[in-house]
């Protein structure tokens, strides 16, 4: 069995450290040494966005932030989904993960960052929110672990009553927020109705085949009035 080649490592914010592995078949990225995402993994991060641009991709002129670039792989799964007049922010705190998408992870993904349409943000995704009332007309957060942040505490604010209530703000009438988790969570369900959005959960598996973990997509739509 061929060994796993350390690529990079860069440390977040909150100095969690990340770490950019390869072995010939597969990518990790890793934090704190515990697997955070890999390359043959990304059925849920693909079915984020396609449940989540559902109403955006009608629009004659979208405009879609992503919380989170990973892999690229929700941003190229968002591209696919989009009309060619979409405009599409990825907001990403750590600068290391947008160069190892410019570098050896682009291909994966077809290069989604070359895409005219994509402009990248390298600052908190909270941020983008705050600054940005009626913006978007869907916010896709794929951030951590989901609601139950466990790569790093400072995360949770963007699940809890204020970071909910900051979503929904940034949204357009009709706005679409889709957030990724890794298992399924009521109470954030709960969180998101009592800010007043009509929820939904699907299950989702994380191999593009249909193979592999459960993960839970939550589908929040905003009243259009």
């Amino acid at each position: 069995m061929k060994p796993w080649t350390v690529l990079a490592r860069t440390r977040t914010p909150d100095d969690t450290e990340l770490t950019l592995a390869h072995h010939p078949s597969e990518y990790m990225i890793l934090a704190n040494g515990q697997s955070l995402m890999s390359s043959r993994k990304h059925g849920s991060e693909d079915a984020l966005a396609v449940l989540g641009c559902r109403r955006a991709q009608t629009l004659p002129r979208p405009h879609v932030l992503i919380g989170g670039l990973g892999m690229g792989f929700t941003l190229r799964a968002a591209l696919d989904c989009l009309p060619l007049t979409a405009r599409v922010v990825v907001a990403e705190l750590v600068p290391a993960i947008v160069e190892w998408n410019h570098g050896p992870l682009g291909a994966l993904a077809k290069h989604p960052l070359n895409d005219p349409r994509v402009q990248i943000e390298e600052c908190d995704v909270a941020a983008t929110l705050r600054m940005s009332p009626g913006r978007f007309d869907a916010v896709l957060l794929d951030v951590d672990n989901g609601p139950t942040a466990l790569t790093a505490s400072s995360n949770a604010g963007l699940y809890d009553d204020q970071g909910v209530a900051a979503v929904r703000t940034s949204l357009t009438p009709g706005g679409v927020l889709a957030v990724w988790s890794a298992r399924d969570d009521r109470q954030f369900a709960r969180r998101l109705r009592t800010a007043g959005f009509s929820v939904q959960r699907e299950r989702v598996r994380s191999r593009p085949s249909g193979g592999g973990a459960r993960h839970t997509i939550f589908v929040a739509h905003k009243d259009r009035f």
